[in-house]
């Protein structure tokens, strides 16, 4: 943030001294209050202030102008909180150092109503700062909570996220890349749970794209356990879009609720079926598909005995924009258990090697012996962390983006969380437990 915000000399001396990077941890609406200035007057001096002496250095016109709009929402706030919401500051590069950290500060600050400010965004990734499928996934949610975003640009590094009140409506989001429309859903879904209606959200991107879940995940695995928290939503994959094109498109619609129930995955139980589905979509031939769904059966055959594999080759046709090809596997449990095993066709890559990358992901995810797979623990968190009561997942090696969101979940929220380590005689496990926050939506 720009320290020009400091040096106007229209404001009175004692404002001008509150407003600098000092005192700017202290909630500005509160601090307003007490002084006794009217919010949307100073916001507008603040706002005001930036064309002339670029405060938000990396602030496009069109978001200047949506945060102006959003000014009345947050002017009508309630001043007469019993504590106002405390303005939070994350450093971007600790622990997995990407994306994870922005997704789940901004969903929590629009939850919670906290302003949240995230520096050194994506520190830990080669290409530093915001790429287009982070700044619009804080685009959509600033929609979302009639907010303000400051430093929402390609490639900056530091952002700020004022939340309003957050609004029930249809939304759109478009990364206009193959960036993962898995990944928009996994922020903007918890703030639709606290809005004040059903939401409907459009997003667009890539719906099976590299270094994030296949939509196909998202609905086989990650939504049935979502249920379990209370939490259910319709997804309709209209089109699929792959790297590099995107053009793939999923709607969504996600009623609100008043509080998460807590969730309880301890006893893994026995696997009894294992499915899933190798595609193709555009000009590429339909046998990479069936080559993929052979080379996962014989791989996992020796490891499962006489369990039934039943891994489908499907021609993406209408539904699909572009060319691409990949499996995704499942193994369900007696208890409700779900795990997956996922791979993406590559260039020069053959279908055989996708097919058993997939069935060895999928097999150790089994192998473990825990309640969630690698992919699903980390997307946990936050919903036990908002969830009342006390929620306990097992699972096998605590991954780095799950410990992540524990990081930030823990700074933002009231949620305490705990990993215990399990070991017998042949499997090392670990309890996630987390003393949920309790929240309540204060919107319906």
């Amino acid at each position: 943030m720009s320290s020009n915000l400091n040096r106007s000399p229209r404001l009175p001396k004692l404002l001008s001294c509150l407003l600098s990077s000092r005192w700017r941890q202290f909630p500005l609406k509160w601090l307003c209050y007490k002084i006794g200035f009217e919010e949307e007057q100073v916001l507008r001096k603040q706002l005001s202030r930036t064309r002339s002496q670029v405060v938000w250095e990396n602030c496009t016109r069109s978001e200047e102008e949506s945060n102006l709009s959003n000014l009345s929402n947050l002017s009508n706030l309630k001043r007469e909180m019993g504590s106002p919401p405390v303005d939070l500051d994350l450093d971007g590069s600790v622990l997995e150092g990407g994306g994870q950290i922005l997704r789940v500060a901004a969903a929590l600050s629009c939850i919670g109503g906290s302003s949240v400010t995230i520096c050194n965004v994506r520190a830990g990734r080669s290409t530093p700062g915001l790429r287009p499928q982070h700044l619009t996934g804080l685009q959509l949610l600033r929609e979302m909570c009639a907010g303000v975003l400051q430093g929402g640009a390609i490639g900056s590094t530091e952002v700020r996220l004022t939340p309003s009140k957050i609004v029930a409506g249809n939304y759109t989001a478009d990364t206009r890349t193959a960036g993962s429309v898995g990944l928009l859903l996994q922020a903007a879904l918890p703030c639709a749970l606290y809005a004040d209606g059903v939401s409907k959200l459009c997003l667009r991107g890539g719906t099976n794209a590299e270094m994030a879940p296949q939509i196909d995940y998202t609905l086989k695995v990650f939504k049935p356990i979502a249920e379990k928290f209370g939490i259910h939503f319709d997804c309709d994959v209209t089109m699929r879009g792959f790297y590099p094109k995107g053009g793939g498109e999923v709607r969504v619609v996600v009623p609100a609720l008043k509080e998460l129930q807590a969730l309880t995955m301890l006893d893994r139980g026995v696997i009894t079926k294992i499915h899933g589905r190798a595609y193709v979509a555009g000009v590429l031939p339909f046998k990479l598909a069936r080559d993929a769904a052979a080379a996962a059966t014989r791989t996992l055959r020796p490891q499962i005995g006489d369990l039934d594999v039943d891994v489908q080759a499907v021609q993406e046709k209408d539904k699909a924009y572009g060319n691409g090809n990949g499996i995704i596997i499942i193994g369900e449990s007696s208890t409700g258990c779900l795990f997956a095993g996922s791979a993406l066709g590559k260039k020069g890559v053959s279908a055989d090697k996708i097919g058993t990358e997939a069935a060895e992901m999928l097999l150790a995810n089994i192998g473990h012996h825990g309640c969630v797979d690698q992919f699903l623990q980390d997307q946990l968190i936050i919903f036990m962390a908002l969830a009342k009561g006390t929620s306990r997942i097992r699972t096998g090696a605590v991954t780095l983006h799950t410990q992540t969101a524990i990081h930030v979940a823990q700074r933002m929220t009231q949620a305490k969380f705990s990993i215990t380590k399990c070991e017998d005689e042949l499997n090392v496990t670990y309890i996630v437990e987390c003393q949920g926050s309790g929240l309540t939506n204060p919107n319906l």
